[in-house]
């Protein structure tokens, strides 16, 4: 269980990854020390996964955000490893997401606009014993975040 304390340092570390030790045990009316040794627990304890950089897609020519449905033509051990094992190495590929219902996987994938998309899809997604997709284009993003709720 995570005390108050712990999930104010959870907290401030999403808002800022970049935040200072002094600063962060400052906001969390802790000394420099303690704050360290809590977020060293945290990390070592699986709470805190790593620190990224959240960078501009407009900026990187990779502004069209784009959700695929996907259904594999086989529904056998196999063919979702094979699956989940391609995705992973396709780096317009954000997040790739087995679920359960009418399709196999959910795709987000970030291309620079519909005809690199068209490529991507064929010469990329389509060979991976792909039956069928169904692409659903951004038009615009009403929230972006990847902060967690801590209650």
């Amino acid at each position: 269980m995570l005390d108050k304390i712990s999930k104010k340092i959870l907290s401030e570390l999403q808002s800022d990854g970049r935040i200072s030790n002094v600063e962060l045990a400052a906001r969390v009316n802790l000394s420099p020390a303690a704050c360290l040794e809590r977020v060293r627990k945290l990390h070592d304890s699986g709470y805190i996964m790593g620190y990224t950089a959240q960078l501009n897609p407009l900026l990187l020519d990779v502004s069209l955000l784009v959700f695929i449905e996907v259904v594999l033509d086989r529904t056998t051990p196999e063919v979702f490893d094979a699956f989940k094992h391609s995705v992973q190495t396709i780096p317009e590929v954000l997040e790739c997401h087995m679920v359960a219902g009418g399709f196999d996987y959910l795709v987000k994938a970030r291309v620079k606009d519909m005809a690199a998309y068209r490529e991507f899809l064929g010469k990329t997604l389509l060979q991976k014993g792909v039956r069928e997709t169904h692409t659903y284009a951004v038009m615009e993003e009403v929230k972006n975040t990847t902060k967690l709720p801590i209650k």
